[in-house]
């Protein structure tokens, strides 16, 4: 399944409380739910003014959708078209 890294601007997101996150955290689970196990939240970066978030789903409307239902910012969405780490740099290539 495709994966989408989600750009949200949110200002002050670095200093928000464990609860606050636990709420934001919530709720997107609970639109989640609602869209069924088609779109699935992986996992998210805090920085200082924005969250970035990575998922799955078959398509950038649908994670445009969750944005829209939850109520969050979705300033940029993309897919990703491959992971590369510092294992990368030891691969052979054929």
């Amino acid at each position: 399944m495709p994966q989408y890294v989600i750009e949200r601007e949110i200002p002050g997101a670095g200093s928000l409380t464990a609860e606050k996150l636990k709420a934001i955290s919530q709720a997107s689970c609970e639109v989640l739910n609602t869209m069924g196990p088609e779109i699935q939240w992986d996992h998210s970066y805090v920085t200082t003014d924005k969250i970035y978030c990575v998922y799955n789903a078959p398509n950038e409307e649908m994670v445009r959708e969750h944005a829209r239902k939850g109520g969050f910012p979705a300033n940029a969405v993309s897919k990703i078209s491959t992971i590369i780490s510092p294992a990368t740099a030891e691969m052979a290539v054929a």
